[in-house]
């Protein structure tokens, strides 16, 4: 056996050698980076101009402008600007010529420039101008390395499209996801995290056993997930600056799908060390566990409220899988959804009140949203064979596994379904996605 270590979904109420049989089936035989494919936008998206950054002179291998432009371009509402269209390339506010903007369609400019401030550091300082109102509505200083110019560029990314939308942007935010690959009948499962954009892969484990279920802390610097490299499904948390992990439970029968408390000091997670699949409470702290349901059927899927008092999970306890609401103090249960046959692995948006799921009415699997105050559902997906829902942390988005082909692919729709996108890899099979909370 051999795991190496890099600087849950539904199937988790699968008996343990089905899970693995389910693994080994929607794995193909290769993987790489994501790319991106966006394929429904906004029916009038904002057109906007990112102007090249001057450089100064200062050697970059990063097109700042450029992942500026895709970052806008993903989210459905912008329609940016052909670099070659322009008229010319300012740099600063004084240096726009309204007219000639307006003439090109351009309803926001963004011109920037970049110069070195110290050793090795450098700092753009960039506008994002009104056309129409022929005003400056923000100028905004990023700093950073020669090796954070990705980051830079996303930082300006997140800044326009708050100053615009008034929404957090979340481009600066990371994905975690799992690849499977063979080989002459060899199966590698790898853990990856990549940017929002699905740039800049690296790689946090690789093990011949299967590897699953992968959820950020709070504070974004560590995942907890689950590998079978002892030879039965265990759960792990590690650090993503130091690679240092720890193996967090070692119980006969299931070990999975944990859930990190809003505040980092608890996880949820589903045990079956006591002959049923329940839920359970970790402290990070002191190591105890806490049950937190009895019940003949099946719990599962744990996740968290913002409040850090409820959880929500999937249940069978009503004779098919339906999200229900659990009070961690008083144990009482509230079942929440009942349209459809199927309502399983609930992702809470940031508001607290917008679930993500998925839904199955007929025969086949959709993501779906579900309005907690007002019990309305909306079917966001169309492909098949959907799951795995994860809201991004300014809840616009939510992203997916998917099928295409007869291969296995990410995809993102935004919650009112006016937006899509798809994250396959340049080659091979990705599940499992999760996305990062914000990152100081």
């Amino acid at each position: 056996m051999t795991v190496r270590i890099a600087k849950s979904s539904i199937l988790s109420m699968l008996p343990v050698k089905l899970l693995v049989a389910v693994l080994l089936a929607v794995a193909s035989p290769s993987y790489g980076e994501l790319v991106i494919r966006v394929t429904q936008g906004n029916d009038q998206p904002t057109k906007i101009a990112i102007a090249p950054i001057a450089m100064g002179g200062i050697q970059s291998s990063e097109d700042i402008s450029a992942i500026v432009e895709a970052d806008l371009a993903r989210s459905g509402l912008f329609a940016p600007m052909e670099r070659r269209d322009m008229l010319a390339f300012p740099s600063s506010a004084s240096e726009v010529y309204y007219r000639d903007w307006r003439l090109l369609g351009a309803e926001y400019l963004v011109a920037g420039n970049m110069r070195a401030i110290a050793e090795g550091r450098y700092q753009i300082e960039f506008s994002l101008l009104n056309v129409s109102g022929q005003k400056t509505v923000l100028t905004h200083k990023v700093s950073g390395t020669s090796s954070q110019m990705r980051d830079l560029a996303h930082l300006i990314s997140d800044k326009v499209y708050e100053e615009i939308t008034g929404i957090r942007g979340a481009f600066s935010t990371r994905l975690a996801y799992v690849t499977a690959t063979r080989i002459n009948d060899v199966y590698t499962y790898r853990l990856n995290v990549a940017d929002a954009d699905g740039a800049r892969e690296k790689l946090v484990l690789e093990s011949g056993e299967p590897i699953m279920s992968p959820a950020w802390s709070a504070n974004g610097k560590e995942l907890a997930y689950v590998s079978f490299e002892t030879g039965r499904p265990a759960v792990f948390r590690q650090n993503l600056v130091t690679a240092q992990r720890e193996q967090l439970t070692n119980f006969t029968g299931l070990n999975g799908a944990p859930s990190w408390s809003p505040d980092g000091k608890k996880m949820a997670l589903v045990l079956s060390k006591d002959g049923n699949p329940e839920l359970y409470l970790l402290d990070l702290q002191t190591k105890k566990f806490s049950r937190l349901t009895r019940h003949f059927a099946i719990d599962t899927e744990p996740t968290w409220m913002p409040d850090g008092k409820h959880l929500l999970f999937t249940s069978d306890r009503g004779g098919t899988p339906q999200i229900y609401k659990l009070n961690i103090a008083s144990k009482a249960t509230e079942r929440l959804t009942f349209s459809g046959n199927y309502n399983a692995r609930p992702s809470l948006a940031p508001d607290g009140r917008t679930m993500a799921m998925v839904h199955r009415q007929r025969d086949t699997f959709h993501i779906a949203s579900f309005d907690l105050k007002t019990g309305r559902m909306i079917e966001l997906t169309e492909t098949r064979l959907d799951e795995s829902p994860t809201v991004a942390p300014n809840g616009a988005m939510l992203m997916y596994a998917t099928k295409q082909g007869d291969r296995g692919v990410l995809a993102a729709v935004s919650l009112d379904a006016g937006v899509r996108y798809v994250l396959p890899s340049s080659s091979g099979d990705v599940r499992e996605p999760a996305w990062s909370p914000f990152l100081r």
